[in-house]
């Protein structure tokens, strides 16, 4: 494949905590280097000191009373920061961005397990951000029986909000791949694998999703 299909796109792997999503960004990223395409990958929240900050106050064990609706907003602003610092810039110098959070988190964490709404979450980001949706978005969907079992012993204070609360995360996930699925003009792509397989598996179902999206994309 010509690597110019890759150039300035902004790909977004995600999916619930333990779906294997940083795992399988960097597979793909160094797929499409080897490609010879220069990628970039930022953690969402964070990268920047900005987005460092609100990281530590999002994730710390210190903030346990923080609604739903100050999470959004704090992700928001990290995002917004993120992408003048960062995401744009690495874009407009013809970059494939890939990552492993980014809006579709907040629809399935904030939007539907914390009740705000998807389609709310959808509105605060397209005031908050110059640009909400990537190209493509992928959801590596997990149930929670087998996420969970994948987590290290030091949870963040996301990953302790309970079993319930990440059973409707997923259950967000793909209530968010439904609505805007098929509203690839505004959305970009968006599609859901099946992330209960091995790391291989997986990997390969990745790369399919990707190469078939932007192929179908150049010959249009």
């Amino acid at each position: 494949m010509n690597n110019s299909v890759f150039t300035s796109k902004f790909i977004v792997l995600d999916g619930p905590d333990g779906c294997g999503k940083t795992t399988q960004t960097k597979l793909l990223s160094e797929y499409i280097e080897s490609l010879g395409c220069k990628v970039e990958n930022f953690r969402d929240p964070g990268t920047t000191v900005i987005g460092e900050a609100i990281r530590d106050i999002l994730l710390g064990h210190d903030y346990h009373g923080m609604g739903d609706n100050v999470e959004l907003l704090l992700y928001m602003a990290a995002r917004a920061q993120l992408w003048k610092e960062k995401i744009a810039p690495a874009l407009a110098a013809g970059s494939c961005v890939v990552m492993d959070r980014w809006l579709s988190s907040s629809c399935a964490y904030q939007g539907y397990a914390g009740g705000f709404g998807i389609e709310a979450v959808v509105d605060v980001a397209n005031i908050s951000l110059e640009r909400s949706f990537p190209d493509l978005t992928i959801i590596l969907d997990l149930n929670f029986d087998k996420s969970s079992s994948r987590l290290g012993e030091s949870l963040d204070r996301m990953e302790t909000k309970g079993g319930d609360y990440h059973r409707k995360v997923r259950e967000g996930y793909l209530k968010f791949a439904e609505l805007y699925k098929s509203k690839k003009d505004t959305a970009g792509i968006i599609d859901v694998i099946d992330a209960s397989q091995d790391i291989e598996t997986v990997q390969r179902m990745v790369l399919e999703k990707v190469l078939e999206s932007f192929s179908k994309e150049k010959q249009l």
